[in-house]
């Protein structure tokens, strides 16, 4: 099994967040090779300034990826905005903790190189962390659910 060293950085005002023990389980069932990784959980405002920085788009998103290196194992950040994951979570009628273990099984797995910047690869990913996010016992991630 892979291992995973993982720095938990909680930065937001959102009070109702992850443990950081959350996080490094949901990023280790993640895991395809060892890595080494920050999560940061940000508010909207480092959120959309990381967001403009880094992709040139002026608004905080739910999770960013920044790869670092692939030798001699794994390394990189992910940050997660919490208070878009809330919004989210409350417009998508999911659970909360379940969409924090998507986003960061979904950050993991950028950093392993999938993408979904093609409809292959959009698929490829989807069912992964499908798969992933089930195996930890939530519902699928793009389960659509009535209201939402």
């Amino acid at each position: 099994m892979p291992k995973l060293q993982a720095s938990i950085q909680l930065a937001s005002s959102e009070n109702k967040l992850p443990s950081p023990a959350q996080f490094r389980k949901w990023a280790k069932a993640a895991l395809r090779v060892d890595t080494e990784v920050t999560i940061r959980i940000v508010d909207e405002a480092e959120g959309r300034e990381l967001n403009r920085t880094y992709r040139g788009k002026d608004y905080a998103t739910n999770v960013l990826t920044f790869p670092l290196t692939e030798e001699p194992y794994l390394m990189g950040d992910i940050i997660i905005c919490a208070p878009v994951v809330a919004k989210e979570a409350k417009e998508q009628h999911k659970d909360l903790l379940a969409h924090y273990a998507h986003l960061t099984v979904h950050g993991i797995l950028h950093l392993h190189g999938y993408d979904h910047e093609t409809d292959a690869q959009a698929e490829l990913m989807e069912g992964l962390e499908t798969a992933i996010v089930t195996k930890l016992g939530y519902a699928s991630p793009y389960l659509i659910t009535e209201g939402a």
